[in-house]
């Protein structure tokens, strides 16, 4: 029976029929090889097959629509319609979103005659958007039962004796809103307006010290007064006769805003939520 002969040379041997074998693993390499090479060649269809799908830096083709064209025309109609940042606080006399700038990296100063209501409300928007509310007041049922209800707890809104607002850490990471309620005659506060910190100061009616806080604020809202208090505030803000005399007439919930020479009337409207917490919009506490 005859066998297969090799030298350790490493030369090739001869098999039984006929073929030959390179010595030291040929066979397992001329196996890999042409594994190799079917290998080669299925990737290379593949690698066609996903080309023939594929647009130059758009990735796979997705569904086909057809495509919309405008006209000149047509192009110059469209609008965008942009708004400024903050916090919502009703709507304009178009029906617009009107918003409130509280998060700022400026100290910034607002004074609000008018009802707990609504400076309540503006509190809560506050803490939804993500600053902390700081609440200095002397009636501290008000609030201390809004914060019960919310759940938010001192590092959401937290409500402080008046003098007794210790300092916030305001950030940009963390901006504060400080509510001071504190009657006619707030005292001078110890946490003032710095940056990513603002104020709120509330005053239930027209009071002497309310000219001053007045020409020191950024902006003042103006809820309804009576007409000798329109008259005072008109004089301080230099108001038009116009909206000296709808002072006296503004519906509940309603605020003239006043920043500069700009002025905007805002319907401050409660949300459900907001109105199974603190009730319907009033003037009078």
């Amino acid at each position: 029976m005859a066998r297969s002969s090799a030298s350790r040379s490493g030369t090739a041997r001869t098999t039984r029929d006929g073929g030959t074998v390179s010595p030291r693993g040929g066979a397992r390499r001329g196996f890999l090889a042409s594994t190799a090479s079917v290998t080669s060649a299925a990737s290379a269809a593949s690698v066609a097959s996903v080309a023939s799908v594929v647009r130059g830096g758009f990735g796979l083709l997705g569904p086909r629509h057809g495509r919309h064209g405008l006209s000149t025309e047509q192009v110059d109609a469209l609008s965008l319609p942009i708004g400024d940042d903050g916090v919502v606080i009703g709507v304009d006399a178009e029906g617009q979103p009107a918003t409130l700038g509280l998060n700022r990296p400026t100290p910034y100063d607002v004074v609000f005659i008018g009802g707990l209501w609504t400076a309540q409300v503006i509190a809560l928007r506050a803490a939804a958007v993500g600053a902390r509310v700081a609440v200095e007041t002397g009636r501290a049922g008000a609030w201390a039962q809004l914060v019960q209800a919310l759940g938010v707890g001192p590092s959401g809104m937290a409500v402080h004796d008046v003098g007794r607002v210790p300092p916030q850490g305001a950030s940009a990471g963390s901006p504060v809103l400080v509510v001071r309620d504190c009657g006619m005659r707030p005292p001078r506060g110890r946490v003032v307006a710095g940056p990513w910190q603002s104020v709120l100061t509330v005053l239930p009616y027209l009071s002497p010290v309310a000219p001053r806080l007045m020409r020191q604020a950024r902006l003042v809202g103006v809820q309804r007064v009576s007409p000798d208090e329109a008259t005072l505030i008109g004089r301080e803000l230099g108001l038009p006769g116009g909206d000296v005399g709808s002072l006296p007439t503004l519906a509940d919930g309603v605020t003239l805003w006043c920043a500069d020479r700009d002025r905007q009337y805002v319907m401050t409207q409660a949300t459900d939520a907001e109105t199974g917490l603190l009730g319907a919009a009033r003037r009078i506490d």
